[in-house]
C-alpha cells in the first residue's frame, strides 16, 4: 500500500519516482492519494481560505466541491496518467466506488480543548475491497482518490492517510508506505539531514508534546501507529525514491 501527499502530485520528477518504485516492488499495490496543497490552491482561487486544524482540513459546503474537482478529478486523473507514461496499468477510483470505504459524518470532537466541528468530513465505518481486489486481480494498480460515501450516498471528504491504513488493513497488506515531499520524520523540521531511521510511539508522543512534530506530520504518524495497532506488519514514512529501497523513517509501536 502506497499513500501519497498531495505536494507530489505537483511534482513531475517525484511522480516518475513513484511510479519506477511501484514497478520495483514486484508484487500488487495500491496507491491512495490526497490533494490538500491542490485543494487548497483552488479555494483560494475561489476567494476562500481553507481552515486546518492539527494538520486536518473543516470541509464546509464548498471546501467538498473544491475536494471532488481536485481528488476525484484533476488529480486522479493525471496520476493515472504519469502510470499511463511509466508503463503501469492504473485505474482511477474513489471511496465511493464499488462502496470501497463506507463512512458515517464524524461528529464535533475535542481538538486541544476546543469543540470543532469538521463538516463534510467523513469517519471510516466499513471497507469492502471487493473492487480493489479485482482489480489487482486483472493486473491493474488501483490509484484511490479519498471522497467518499455513507450509507445514503451522501459524499464526504476523508483523510488519506486513514483510507490508506482501513485499506492496507482490510486487504492485509504486508506494507504501508506513506510517501511525503520532505521523505522521512526529521528531528529537526528544518534540517534534511536529521531524518530518523526508527520512531517509536513513545517517541511520536514526545516529539507532538516537544513540538518538532506538528502539522501534518503528526496525523500521519498517528496514522501509522494505529495501522500497526490493526495489524498491519510495517509502516514507513519515505519519499519517492525511497520506494523499492530501504530510505525513510520505519514507524513502531
Amino acid at each position: 500500500m502506497v499513500k501519497l501527499g498531495g505536494a507530489i502530485l505537483a511534482d513531475a520528477e517525484a511522480l516518475a519516482d513513484v511510479w519506477a518504485g511501484v514497478a520495483a516492488t514486484g508484487g500488487p499495490v495500491v496507491v491512495v492519494h490526497g490533494g490538500g496543497p491542490q485543494a487548497t490552491a483552488l479555494a483560494r482561487r475561489l476567494g476562500h481560505e481553507p481552515t486546518l486544524v492539527a494538520g486536518r482540513r473543516v470541509t464546509g459546503d464548498l471546501d467538498l466541491e473544491v475536494a471532488l474537482y481536485t481528488l476525484r478529478g484533476a488529480l486522479n486523473a493525471r496520476l493515472v496518467g504519469a502510470a499511463r507514461a511509466a508503463g503501469t496499468r492504473a485505474v482511477g477510483v474513489s471511496g465511493a466506488d464499488g462502496a470501497l470505504v463506507t463512512v458515517t459524518r464524524r461528529p464535533p470532537v475535542e481538538v486541544d480543548g476546543e469543540a470543532v466541528d469538521f463538516g463534510h468530513v467523513g469517519d471510516v465505518e466499513a471497507v469492502d475491497p471487493t473492487l480493489v481486489r479485482t482489480l489487482l486481480g486483472a493486473g491493474f494498480v488501483p490509484v484511490v482518490a479519498t471522497v467518499c460515501a455513507d450509507a445514503a450516498g451522501a459524499l464526504y471528504n476523508v483523510n488519506a492517510d486513514t483510507v490508506a491504513f482501513e485499506l492496507a488493513a482490510a486487504l492485509g497488506a504486508s506494507r504501508l508506505d506513506v510517501v511525503t515531499e520532505a521523505g522521512g520524520v526529521r528531528r529537526d523540521p528544518s534540517d534534511p539531514a536529521s531524518v530518523l531511521a526508527r520512531l517509536t510511539g513513545a517517541e511520536v508522543a514526545a516529539g507532538v508534546a516537544e513540538g518538532w512534530i506538528a502539522g501534518g506530520m503528526r496525523p500521519k504518524l498517528e496514522t501509522a501507529l494505529a495501522a500497526l495497532a490493526r495489524g498491519v506488519p510495517s509502516v514507513r514514512v519515505c519519499a519517492p525514491a525511497d520506494l523499492g529501497g530501504d530510505g525513510g523513517t520505519v514507524v513502531v509501536p
